[in-house]
């Protein structure tokens, strides 16, 4: 979803305000019936737009501080510039747009929603994901998709080490290298289903779906304890 500015958006100048001043004029504003804000000149603020519950569409102007989005359940957010870490933790729904890179832990803990990141993303993207979809368009770093319980993640790019490890459910479709899979993660052969899924989802957001995706899930040798397993048990705590 790509925010339009029209007559019906009101501004917020963000420059050389701080975090908690915005965020009450967002809130205000959304009280008062706004559906479209802009924030024009952010500086790097952290935990603009936290804990919104309404599907108002905010459009922030600059890169992002850590925790942009985090906590929300319904608004689309996009992001000109870059963004910190913690992008979106635990969103419920709603979607957050950015068209530079993510930091580290961006998706962390989301239950729904929907995550683009058009540039890279660092460490331990989507970790612990319990629902939703987050999209990378370049890379992503080291340990994405860390205990990921639900949800899929799709990097377009190069994944780093110990991706995927110790997921225990969901999935993640990689179209460039893989460095080094985690802990009981494995590459599963791609189905019709999972093309058509990734093909919508990345057309939706205007990425190009067509290249060559690995899908990468859980080896569930880690779901019960055996200690069979033992070493591998060792190498995951």
């Amino acid at each position: 979803m790509t925010i339009q500015k029209n007559h019906s958006t009101t501004q917020i100048e963000g420059h050389e305000k701080g975090s908690k001043e915005i965020n009450q004029q967002i809130k205000d504003l959304i009280k008062s019936g706004q559906e479209q804000i802009q924030v024009t000149g952010c500086q790097g603020q952290h935990n603009l737009a936290v804990g919104l519950l309404s599907k108002t569409s905010i459009l922030l102007e600059g890169s992002v501080g850590y925790y942009c989005g985090g906590l929300i359940d319904g608004p689309n957010i996009e992001i000109h510039g870059s963004a910190g870490w913690g992008l979106g933790e635990s969103m419920m729904s709603g979607t957050i747009r950015v068209r530079g890179n993510a930091s580290n832990s961006c998706a962390a803990s989301i239950r729904g929603g929907t995550v683009v990141v058009h540039g890279n993303a660092a460490a331990r993207a989507g970790i612990s994901m319990k629902g939703g979809l987050l999209i990378i368009e370049g890379d992503c770093g080291y340990m994405t998709g860390f205990m990921m319980q639900k949800g899929v993640i799709v990097v377009c790019g190069n994944a780093a080490s110990a991706l995927a490890d110790s997921m225990y459910e969901g999935c993640i479709y990689v179209a460039g290298s893989i460095q080094e899979l985690g802990n009981d993660a494995v590459i599963e052969e791609l189905q019709d289903s999972d093309q058509k899924f990734i093909e919508k989802n990345l057309k939706a957001w205007k990425i190009d779906p067509n290249l060559p995706f690995k899908k990468v899930i859980s080896g569930k040798k880690l779901w019960n304890f055996d200690k069979r397993e033992i070493n591998l048990w060792k190498e995951a705590l």
